[in-house]
């Protein structure tokens, strides 16, 4: 789920004791399992790139009990005391902020993405023992919840409206078990084919069997070449899917997901985001890194060429007067790597995006999007008012060319942005007309880490959306959009996640690190992240001082080590 050469997302985390399994004492059941070593290769039932053991070990979740030794362990019972007093100094339940200023309350909860393949394609719990160990180190690190994609694949695989939850009830109520928030994402894209996809979920069977009977299901490019990630917008609202509209799939699924958790609703599930494109994220599959048909920074290529979207724009340009526009998209767009400058289109001086059918064009185009964004967010608001979560749209960081005129590669993904028009603001505040939350990536990016020729430029990407969601009155949430565990790259989110605006500190309402993974537990960058997740949490302007910080987060992670030692021995008989 994310942006440009972007992986999905990365965990972060931050001081909460466990509740334990049950009252047994034994190794799995004292939330004091090593995350790091019960992190396995992936079942094979999911055809994964990424795997594999891990080396170190990471720290176990309560500093306070031994499964080797049967109970309190003297030599840590001073850390456990002080650990308690924080925790009975910090509220109980922390409301899901709503975001804006900081008169709404200081520091932004911390969630943490799980894994692509955290259900199989069997529809059991992948890696159980890893899942419940990193569940309780992130409850005891401080971290809010979790994100976890709801695979449409997984679910509604074999036939329509044949729903199969297997995994996922038993990963939400784990959740529920170590006190973990959840953001439920509903994703109606293939996994596979982005950066960071690790594992390959396509579309359900029944899905791929009526795009294959008709190719125009899939978004097309003007070559020609068919892109599976996710069905083509064209089709919203024509009943191509054995009778009914996609948009009608989406919502019965989304409803079914309501009626088999509804006890969880409100409580542990806490957010839904609406899976809207590939990755997630409400955007055309402008830059497939599949087979290679796109390498970053390219400018990406126009996605209208299905029969769907050709007849969209015939009738939109009949409208307009103007029928002889409706026959293609632009032809002088370049290829997918590409650069603005090398095609006619995309150019700095007289270039067609400036010219009246440029303008036409690209209105069809990103209006067609904000359509299909608003057919999906106000269903997923029908179905699930009143049921005490926040709905949730991700928007993709697009930052390279940001520098040029016409920002090539937003346009091409939909979003019309250039040096001249806010291509933000209409997403914002069409999200906020449905009261829902604006996600963004690559809230970790610094402009001078990424390549200058490309005129990268991330900060300035991210400070412009957090102008347009002030703008908007909509609240703003977070994502990384490439795997980060160094100390700068927590630097630039602690910073971004509060927004000095006119005066105004405008703070996130949360943030979502991505990902879960043995990386994760490793001692450096599980030392690094507890500090983070403290920060965030205390908020940009606390009063302690960043050292003290630090410091009780390497005491926490320091008295934590001797245990995952014991744990890990535990876990090898």
């Amino acid at each position: 789920m994310a942006a440009m050469s972007i992986t999905h997302q990365m965990g972060a985390i931050s001081g909460t004791p466990v509740v334990s399994e049950s009252g047994n004492g034994t190794a799995e059941s004292t939330a004091v399992v090593s995350a790091a070593a019960v992190w396995k290769s992936p079942l094979p039932a999911i055809r994964c790139r990424a795997g594999g053991e891990i080396e170190a070990l990471s720290p176990p979740v309560s500093p306070c009990l031994s499964p080797v030794m049967g109970g309190m362990r003297a030599d840590l019972s001073v850390a456990c005391q002080a650990f308690a007093t924080e925790m009975e100094a910090a509220p109980a339940e922390r409301e899901y902020k709503v975001g804006g200023t900081k008169a709404e309350g200081k520091g932004v909860p911390v969630y943490v993405m799980m894994p692509l393949d955290s259900v199989t394609m069997g529809n059991g719990v992948n890696r159980r023992k890893a899942m419940k160990a990193s569940m309780q180190a992130l409850k005891s690190a401080g971290v809010e919840g979790v994100m976890m994609d709801v695979w449409w694949g997984l679910v509604e695989r074999n036939s329509p409206g044949a729903y199969n939850w297997g995994g996922y009830a038993e990963l939400l109520e784990m959740a529920k078990q170590y006190g973990l928030k959840v953001q439920a994402v509903m994703s109606f894209h293939q996994c596979g084919g982005n950066v960071g996809d690790s594992c390959t979920i396509p579309l359900p069977n029944w899905v791929v069997e009526e795009i294959n009977k008709d190719p125009d299901l899939a978004y097309t490019d003007q070559w020609g070449r068919r892109n599976h990630e996710y069905v083509s917008l064209g089709c919203d609202t024509l009943p191509v899917l054995k009778g009914r509209t996609p948009v009608q799939c989406y919502a019965d699924f989304m409803r079914a997901f309501k009626d088999n958790f509804k006890h969880l609703l409100g409580d542990t599930i806490v957010e839904i985001q609406v899976g809207m494109g590939p990755a997630g994220e409400l955007r055309y599959p402008s830059y497939p890194e599949q087979n290679g048909t796109w390498k970053f920074p390219g400018i990406g290529a126009f996605q209208c060429y299905d029969k769907y979207m050709l007849s969209s724009l015939k009738a939109a340009a009949e409208a307009s007067g103007k029928p002889e526009w409706g026959s293609t998209g632009p032809t002088d767009a370049g290829h997918y790597n590409n650069w603005p400058e090398d095609t006619q289109f995309f150019r700095r001086e007289g270039g067609g995006w400036t010219s009246p059918y440029g303008e036409f064009f690209l209105n069809w185009y990103s209006q067609m999007l904000l359509d299909h964004g608003e057919r999906m967010v106000s269903s997923a608001k029908s179905i699930f008012q009143d049921m005490g979560v926040k709905i949730s749209v991700k928007v993709a960081g697009i930052h390279w060319h940001y520098g040029t005129r016409s920002h090539a590669p937003e346009l091409t993904a939909g979003y019309y942005n250039t040096r001249f028009r806010d291509g933000y603001i209409p997403i914002a505040q069409m999200l906020a007309r449905h009261g829902a939350i604006f996600n963004f990536t690559c809230i970790e990016m610094r402009d001078h880490e990424q390549p200058q020729d490309a005129l990268c430029a991330p900060e300035k990407l991210v400070r412009q959306v957090a102008l347009a969601t002030r703008e908007a009155q909509v609240p703003l949430a977070g994502e990384n959009a490439l795997p980060r565990y160094d100390e700068t790259a927590h630097e630039q989110i602690l910073g971004a996640s509060s927004v000095n605006i006119d005066g105004e500190e405008r703070e996130m309402c949360a943030f979502t690190y991505l990902r879960m993974s043995p990386d994760l537990f490793q001692p450096d960058n599980w030392r690094r992240f507890v500090a983070f997740v403290k920060k965030m949490k205390e908020g940009k302007d606390a009063h302690k001082c960043r050292e003290q910080v630090e410091q009780e987060a390497e005491h926490f992670v320091h008295v934590t080590r001797p245990l995952v030692e014991e744990a890990a021995v535990a876990l090898m008989h």
